[in-house]
């Protein structure tokens, strides 16, 4: 029985350095799960550097996602959710040459909005979303966006970085929508480490120089999507690399 007690706690011994060797990995390469990296905190002074750099790399940054106005800025947003803006790019053309207001939108229909749609993930959900939110913009905005947060995330299917993201490129507040690569660059980076989008958000809020503050969304996405990727990261092409404080960067 001993022996048998013995074994059992070997098993549960090498799973449980299995699962911290498995989330060191997530941490460190792929999806960044768990608790953040202890890495050394940036200055002041490399902050304000990463984002001149940004800046002078790109001056004028711009989002991905296609659309005409505010509205479609939203709709496109709301139906990125967990699929990617290439894809969402490919459906949304024909879908706003129908409806590219609200009004047009209710009148469409959730099931040809579903039709449109469907080459993105979960389509049905996202269609239903979109029909009600144009309803409810109709019913209770007078057909416009509304310039608030608070506003926006009463919205269905609107969360806090979708109301961000309409935010920033819809009215040029200086809002930070984290999405999965913003919150891989802030943690694998250690210039915004958090458990959650939300504490990345409030870090990267305090930590950005204002005057940097309008586009560093969008300088962090495209870092994220092009070059702080999750499963390779391309360090060597990386302008910040050697303010970066992840310990497995390829260029020191």
């Amino acid at each position: 029985m001993a022996k048998k007690s013995a074994g059992k706690s070997s098993v549960k011994t090498r799973k449980g350095k299995a699962r911290k060797t498995l989330v060191g990995k997530l941490l460190i390469g792929k999806t960044l799960i768990g608790k953040p990296l202890k890495l050394k905190p940036w200055t002041n002074a490399q902050i304000a550097e990463a984002f001149r750099r940004f800046r002078a790399a790109n001056p004028e940054p711009k989002g991905e996602l296609k659309h005409i106005n505010p509205f479609t800025l939203l709709v496109a947003v709301v139906l990125s959710a967990q699929a990617t803006d290439a894809g969402v790019n490919k459906a949304t053309p024909a879908l706003f040459a129908l409806a590219d207001t609200p009004e047009k939108m209710v009148a469409l229909g959730e099931e040809r909005v579903r039709d449109l749609i469907k080459t993105i993930g979960l389509f049905r959900t996202k269609a239903k979303n979109v029909v009600e939110l144009s309803r409810r913009l109709v019913a209770e905005h007078e057909g416009q966006v509304p310039r608030s947060r608070e506003a926006l995330v009463e919205l269905p299917g609107v969360g806090r970085k979708t109301a961000n993201v309409v935010l920033n490129m819809a009215f040029g507040e200086p809002t930070i929508a984290v999405d999965t690569h913003i919150f891989r660059v802030g943690n694998r980076t250690g210039l915004a480490p958090g458990k959650d989008p939300f504490e990345v958000e409030q870090k990267l809020e305090q930590a950005v120089p204002s005057s940097y503050k309008l586009h560093a969304h969008h300088w962090l996405i495209l870092h994220g999507r092009y070059t702080c990727v999750a499963r390779k990261p391309l360090c060597e092409k990386c302008i910040i690399s050697d303010l970066c404080q992840w310990p497995g960067k390829t260029v020191l």
